[in-house]
């Protein structure tokens, strides 16, 4: 017999999640995802993914990773600190520190996994994170899992970092102080002021921590909000994933090699867990490989991105401040969001919407995605559907 406490707070937290608009009914994708997607029969312009390169269906990666399933089996084996470090592995790694300009990388299962293993190596009930507000959940996790003071800092506010930074520092209650911000926030596509993150870091002795997951592939020519802003000999810890532009799954921590060898032999996920599969890791090391030789997706994700910013944007949608291709459409009140996303997909664009406790309550938007495979003729009938149902509901 199940236990009666338990299905009663399954069954009324469920129905009020559903009452309040907050409930997320997971979609099945049928296809492949990429520009195009098949969902209950229906194809649709598919502006929710974070494929940002197109290269999750990458002819190439493809064929690189069914060779290395071929040559090295459908798993590692073991974790990496007994023998599931196979040299498909540590070439992944040296190509990870090639491309971000660090000493070493180590990977992770994903990028979840990263800020879970790396802030609670580093942080203990000793220290102090300066955490931006709006930093993804699994920041949030990995520093309360470190049992460090967290000292929550207003979104993107140099002037609250700075003093928050300084009472940290002259109370003399903490061993070490971090601040960690997201490079490229994923709900409003802003860029971390890091040049200033980085002055106030300096100035008060504080470890520079960036989740550069919406970054990555996207910003400094594709190497990251970091060398956007030339800062890789002073940013201490660079997160990535391997599981957005880079088109695989997996994560990723680069710096100085003293601080990889640190997080080889204090990190929890890296110590306890199995290691990606050999075909991630061969295939992952293959996009990185791409991104390094040639310009050309990043380019043309960028384009895109620019393109759909301004078809909505001259509509008369609210796409917030946006720095990066991702695109929001902030509609809200959550039950209006939920019905506009349903809207759109009805009439063959998919576009999820995003309501609390992903974002605030009250702000509700649908994201869009456009990526490096859409072409110019979905970008317009995807523009000119938000133009009916805007219209139709009153949004515009």
């Amino acid at each position: 017999m199940t236990s009666q406490n338990l299905h009663k707070f399954l069954t009324e937290n469920l129905d009020t999640l559903r009452e309040q608009g907050l409930y997320n009914e997971i979609d099945v994708v049928e296809s492949p995802n990429g520009p195009m997607i098949k969902l209950n029969g229906k194809k649709l312009i598919n502006l929710s993914s974070n494929n940002y390169l197109g290269l999750a269906t990458d002819d190439c990666l493809k064929e690189v990773a069914i060779t290395a399933i071929q040559d090295w089996g459908v798993g590692a084996g073991a974790v990496r600190t007994i023998n599931g470090t196979l040299q498909v592995h540590t070439r992944l790694e040296e190509k990870l520190a090639e491309f971000k300009g660090t000493e070493a990388a180590i990977s992770y299962q994903s990028g979840f996994n990263c800020n879970m293993a790396a802030i609670s190596a580093v942080m203990d009930k000793n220290d102090a994170i300066l955490s931006d507000e709006l930093n993804h959940a699994s920041i949030i996790d990995g520093c309360r899992l470190s049992k460090a003071k967290i000292i929550r800092v207003n979104h993107s506010d140099m002037d609250d970092l700075r003093q928050k930074a300084k009472e940290a520092k002259e109370s003399g209650l903490y061993n070490k102080i971090m601040v960690i911000t997201d490079g490229v926030f994923s709900m409003d596509g802003d860029i971390a002021k890091l040049p200033e993150i980085v002055d106030i870091a300096e100035e008060f002795d504080l470890i520079t921590y960036v989740d550069d997951a919406h970054g990555s592939g996207v910003l400094g020519n594709g190497a990251g909000t970091v060398k956007h802003f030339g800062l890789q000999e002073k940013v201490d810890f660079q997160i990535g994933t391997l599981s957005k532009a880079i088109g695989v799954v997996g994560g990723y921590v680069a710096g100085k090699k003293e601080l990889i060898d640190w997080l080889k032999v204090r990190s929890r996920p890296f110590l306890f867990s199995t290691a990606v599969t050999p075909a991630d890791a061969v295939a992952a090391t293959k996009a990185i490989e791409i991104l390094m030789e040639s310009k050309e997706l990043n380019e043309r994700l960028w384009e895109n991105g620019d393109y759909l910013k301004k078809g909505l944007q001259d509509l008369g949608f609210d796409i917030g401040h946006s720095e990066t291709p991702i695109t929001p459409c902030i509609i809200g009140e959550e039950k209006a969001t939920q019905q506009f996303s349903k809207r759109l997909f009805e009439e063959g664009v998919y576009a999820k919407s995003i309501v609390f406790p992903t974002v605030p309550k009250g702000t509700g938007r649908v994201r869009n995605m456009p990526t490096t495979a859409h072409t110019k003729e979905m970008l317009d009938q995807a523009i000119a559907v938000y133009e009916k149902v805007g219209k139709e509901i009153g949004i515009i």
